[in-house]
């Protein structure tokens, strides 16, 4: 039997130290907080003036800083509040995207605010004026939305009817929040883009976007993210929170998504157990379906917020 050299012997060690190194950066890079806001895909610039449109609005009304956790600087949470044009009862919570803040939301709050919402835009956990080191991609996110939902709670009141709203990792935030025992003033949700496990979005991407494989790389990240924010990253699905569901939830989808593929929305759709829709909206990339037609997807908000509202 041929002896092996120490070469062939070392082999193995050294591909598995190669392996764990790019892991390391992955993980950097895909779960490291960026103290700012990266710039929207291609396809999605020509929207640029609407967009500073909205934001402009957002700037210039009036809003009032809300913060969890104010002396605890490795947990304070940050959130901005817009009161509704008239006195309402009715406040939606929105949930902004991966590398965003509440700001960046400012088309649906404005949309919402026309609705006659109250909006609560929090900065989760490693994005804008909230503490944190690592993004954590909505599940430990979802538990801070609690939170705030007993803030409002308080601030306006028991007889309070809430909705949830998110878009991309925002929607997954939503969809994740719905497996918790949530108060009864959470009446419906609006899940648009999320994603139905964060395992699964990671092989995607890596797959579309690096050409690597879903071994070793997953794996090995889920083990740093489990000695960095103490879970693995099979423990972040959507549709096993969605599983126990029970509220009236709608999804929206772009059927052109390269980011979140739209069978994800068909596998969250499947997951809840309660009233459920889902628009698919043709020809729309990732949450591009607001800048197809705005009033078209106010409409859409408006008739299902109608819908299951008056029955719930």
């Amino acid at each position: 039997m041929k002896k092996k050299t120490i070469l062939e012997l070392a082999a193995p060690a050294v591909v598995a130290s190669s392996a764990l190194a790019a892991s390391l950066r992955l993980f950097d890079y895909a779960f490291k907080r960026v103290d700012y806001i990266p710039e929207t895909s291609a396809d999605k610039q020509k929207y640029a003036t609407a967009y500073y449109h909205y934001v402009d609005w957002y700037k210039q009304i009036p809003k009032e800083k809300w913060v969890l956790h104010p002396d605890d600087l490795e947990n304070r949470l940050v959130a901005n509040f817009i009161p509704a044009p008239k006195p309402s009862k009715q406040t939606v919570i929105i949930s902004h995207g991966y590398k965003g803040d509440g700001e960046i939301m400012a088309n649906y709050a404005q949309l919402f605010y026309n609705l006659g919402y109250n909006v609560l835009l929090p900065d989760d956990r490693s994005h804008g004026e909230s503490a944190g080191d690592y993004i954590n991609f909505g599940w430990l996110d979802r538990l801070d939305y609690l939170e705030w939902l007993n803030k409002i709670i308080v601030k306006l009141g028991t007889d309070s009817v809430i909705v949830l709203y998110g878009a991309s990792m925002g929607g997954a935030t939503v969809e994740m929040m719905s497996g918790e025992k949530l108060p009864p003033q959470v009446k419906a949700l609006i899940a648009d883009s999320g994603y139905s496990s964060i395992e699964a979005e990671l092989s995607y991407l890596l797959r579309k976007q690096f050409h690597l494989p879903k071994y070793p790389f997953v794996p090995l990240v889920s083990m740093i993210n489990k000695r960095r924010l103490g879970y693995y990253l099979s423990d972040v699905e959507s549709t096993s929170q969605l599983s126990k569901n029970h509220l009236p939830i709608l999804f929206i989808h772009g059927d052109k998504d390269v980011y979140v593929p739209h069978s994800m929305a068909f596998r969250n759709y499947d997951a809840t157990q309660g009233p459920r829709e889902l628009w698919i909206v043709k020809g729309a990339s990732h949450v591009e379906s607001f800048w197809l037609d705005p009033v078209r997807y106010q409409n859409h908000v408006a008739h299902f917020l109608t819908k299951y509202l008056v029955t719930n």
